[in-house]
Formats: C-alpha cells, sequence, structure tokens
C-alpha cells in the first residue's frame, strides 16, 4: 500500500518549526513494508488542505496527518477533513472525560474551546493521547471514496513530536486490524546502508547502474558530509527473509567497488582504523598543523583508543615544528610549512618522539586566506612513517585538494577524513606513494556551503 504524510501549520511553512515528524513517521511505514511517495506540508487554510486532500486520496491509500488537532481557531484538520468527505461530527465521550481528568489533575479550569478536541467524524475511532489534551483519529473512510474497490485509511496525530510517539501504536494496532482484515499481507522491510569515501556518488551509480535499476532489494545511492552510503532495502514476510534478500546484493556490490568500502551502518572511518590497529598489535602517533587535532579528536573518538594513540600534537607554527617535530628550519624556509618535505618530517618526528608504530602528520590550508596558485586553499599534504613495503621505502607523502569552495570547518573536517582513509590504506600495505586525490568538486554540499 502507498502512504502520504500531510503536515498542516503555518507555523512550518513559516520556517518556525521544524517538521521532524515526517521522517519518523515515514521511518516506521517503511519498516512495515508501506511506501511512502509524498510528503506534503500544508497551512492552516482549509481550502488549501481540502486541495492537498484531492490529490493524496487519488495517489495514496493511506493518509497521515499531523499538526491542527489543538484547541484553538486555527486547528483546522479534523472539522476540514470532515467536510471534505461530508460527514458530520461527534463528540466522543471518553476523549471528553479524558480532557477533563487532564486538567483536573493540574487544578486548572477547562476552556470551554478545550472541548473542540473531543469531536471526531462519525464512524471513526478516537485515539488516545497519553501525554497531552488532543487525542488522534483513525478513520476507515474507505466508503468516501469514489472508486468503490479503493480503500482509504487516514490517521491524525498531534504535531507535538513527544504527543505523536506516544499515540503511534495504537493507531498503527487500528491500521493493522484493517489491513490483516482485508487480506493484506504484512510485510517487513530490512535496510542495511554500505559507507564509502574516495569514490563519488556519480561514479558508484555508474558502476552499480543495473542494480539501482531493480525493484527488490533497492539500491540507493546517499551523499553524506564526506562519504557515500549505498542503502540496500528489501521487503519479505520475515526479517529474516529480508536480510537473506540483502546479502548476495552486498556481496555483488563489494566485489565492484570494495576498494572504497570502510563500513556498514552506524561504522565510521575512525572505527574500522581502530579496529584495524588493535587487530595488528599497533600504535600511532598524530602530529597535526591545518586539522588543528580533529584527526586525534576522531580517533580518540573510539572508545579503547588509549591502546593505539600514544601521542597528539598540534604544531601550528613553524617554531612548534621544529621545536617538538624536530623538523629542520632550512627545510621549512625553502620549501614552506605546506609541502611534502615537512609533512614527511613531521610524520617521522612525531612518530620518534612517541615511538609508535606508525607517525602521520597534516600540513595544509584550510582557508579561506592564504592560498596561492601553487598552493591554493584546499590542499593538504598527509605524510606516514613507519611501516616499509616490500617495494618502497618510509615515509609516504600523499597530496590531496578539496573544493576552495567549502567552509573552513568542513575543509578540516575533508582532511581529517583523508587522513584517516589513508592510514586505513597504510596500515593494510595498499597506500600507493604515486597516488593523489583531487576533489575539485566533490560533494553536493560544496555548492551551497559559504568560505568560513
Amino acid at each position: 500500500m502507498k502512504a502520504e504524510i500531510i503536515a498542516i501549520g503555518s507555523e512550518l511553512l513559516l520556517g518556525d518549526v521544524i517538521n521532524s515528524n515526517a521522517a519518523w513517521i515515514s521511518k516506521r511505514l517503511a519498516a512495515l513494508g508501506i511506501d511512502v511517495f509524498h510528503h506534503i506540508t500544508v497551512g492552516d487554510n482549509p481550502r488549501r488542505i481540502h486541495e492537498v486532500v484531492a490529490q493524496a486520496v487519488e495517489r495514496a491509500e493511506i493518509l497521515i496527518f499531523t499538526g491542527g488537532l489543538g484547541p484553538t481557531d486555527d486547528d483546522l484538520t479534523v472539522a476540514t477533513l470532515a467536510d471534505y468527505f461530508q460527514t458530520p461530527l461527534e463528540n466522543d465521550p471518553a476523549s471528553e472525560e479524558s480532557l477533563k481528568a487532564f486538567f483536573l489533575a493540574r487544578d486548572v479550569a477547562i476552556s470551554p474551546s478545550n472541548f473542540k478536541q473531543a469531536l471526531r467524524p462519525v464512524g471513526s475511532i478516537a485515539i488516545a493521547n497519553p501525554v497531552g489534551t488532543a487525542p488522534g483519529v483513525f478513520w476507515d473512510a474507505s466508503d468516501k471514496t469514489i472508486k468503490a474497490d479503493k480503500p482509504l485509511f487516514m490517521m491524525f496525530f498531534p504535531g507535538v513530536p513527544r504527543e505523536l510517539y506516544a499515540m503511534w501504536g495504537e493507531g498503527m494496532s487500528h491500521l493493522k486490524a484493517k489491513l490483516v482484515g482485508r487480506g493484506e499481507s504484512e510485510q517487513v522491510l530490512e535496510a542495511r546502508f554500505l559507507n564509502f569515501f574516495g569514490i563519488g556518488e556519480s561514479k558508484l551509480a555508474e558502476k552499480l547502474n543495473d542494480l539501482m535499476n531493480a525493484s527488490n532489494p533497492t539500491v540507493a545511492p546517499y551523499v553524506g558530509r564526506a562519504e557515500v552510503r549505498i542503502r540496500i532495502a528489501a521487503k519479505a514476510a520475515t526479517s529474516q527473509a529480508a536480510q537473506e534478500a540483502i546479502e548476495p546484493v552486498k556481496t555483488e556490490i563489494l566485489s565492484r567497488v570494495g576498494a572504497y568500502y570502510y563500513g556498514e551502518d552506524d561504522e565510521t572511518l575512525e572505527s574500522g582504523v581502530a579496529q584495524l590497529m588493535v587487530d595488528k598489535g599497533l600504535t600511532v602517533a598524530v602530529a597535526e598543523s591545518c586539522t588543528g587535532g580533529l584527526v586525534s579528536s576522531r580517533l580518540t573518538d573510539v572508545p579503547g583508543s588509549s591502546a593505539y594513540t600514544h601521542l597528539n600534537m598540534v604544531t601550528y607554527s613553524n617554531a612548534q615544528k621544529s621545536r617538538q617535530l624536530g623538523v629542520d628550519p632550512a627545510v621549512l624556509e625553502t620549501h614552506g610549512a605546506v609541502s611534502p618535505e615537512v609533512a614527511e618530517a613531521m610524520a617521522v618526528g612525531i612518530r620518534k618522539e612517541a615511538g609508535t608504530n606508525i607517525g602521520v602528520s597534516l600540513t595544509g590550508i584550510a582557508g579561506p586566506e592564504g592560498g596561492s596558485h601553487e598552493k591554493p586553499v584546499g590542499l593538504v599534504y598527509i605524510g606516514f612513517d613507519g611501516l616499509s613495503k616490500a617495494d618502497s621505502a618510509d615515509p609516504i607523502v600523499k597530496r590531496v585538494t578539496v573544493n576552495s569552495r567549502f567552509s573552513r570547518q568542513d575543509i578540516k573536517y575533508w582532511f581529517s577524513h583523508y587522513a584517516l582513509h589513508y592510514l586505513k590504506l597504510y596500515i593494510l600495505g595498499m597506500l600507493d606513494r604515486d597516488e593523489t586525490n583531487t576533489l575539485a568538486q566533490a560533494s553536493h554540499q560544496a555548492t551551497n556551503q559559504s568560505v568560513g
């Protein structure tokens, strides 16, 4: 079945309130195998609400309304929907008693306008509100549709999130009973996210195009702050059957783009690096300049990080690069702080100072000022020292550029993401000395970011 979520309230259109309810409801409907194809927001205006409902009943069998159930004049949902379907309102005795008890318990006189909340369309069922005054409504309005064989189930909930959450279970129990009565087989939807970095959304979609055209399981890309996520979703009669349908699709995806994969669902780059460090018994020290400790912060966000993170330094000035890390002042003078030579010296210096297996360094230009034609904003050198490769000597320095239009904060985040990504490859012996990455046009978010 198809569902539509309709949020009623001019405050949503004015931007005074964020509609978090739509996402919350969509996630729960998806888990039941109910497709949501439209989110609609409409103001407190009966004519416009009628227009929205006229479209929605043509597209969906389940309509879920949020907002407009209070006692004030602009709370129009119940009356407007009853008017649209030419159905009279009636008082719900249980809701009226609940209202009286609510105000009596608080020793507050009940206003006559509050009794408006006890009204519901004839033939509907009230949904109790255990944390507020406005009851909800479940309404099987299948007999109100033009098409005789088309069901129509509607639910009205308050716009206050905590009230919606408290009432959701009762509302859904009414809906499930109706679906079972119609012989609808309940389905379960399971979804899994695969996380990737180092490959753009368009390239990923190109490599997975045939899988993305499938219907069950479905495969779709989502762009995050720096990563791209692939969502695999499957519907089946049971959770186990849905998970079993997902597994071969995941295997196929990783066979094509597994080199960029770093985790599933809530797994992060830093948690993956942490697990590698623990598994291999390695330790790391990090020297940062332009990122101001962000890489160190992300590494230590993982519980148990003291087992592998031994020393972290922010050496922002040239003087401290020399004093703390032993970078030769002549190298700084000749090549500048943002250079592969300095990144190499920083990585070597921090590893020796800490006595760890690996030293990591970052030196770059986060902007918005300080760039030049040779060294633009968004340039960073990331150094690694300590692990030898059979075909090359340590250390390895990577050159990365990201979009200079990113904010300073986002540039730093991308730098840290690359450092963790390369650290993972370095530990696995997969970091090539001649590899460079340019993300001059990366991320959909870039075009909307101001330089900060």
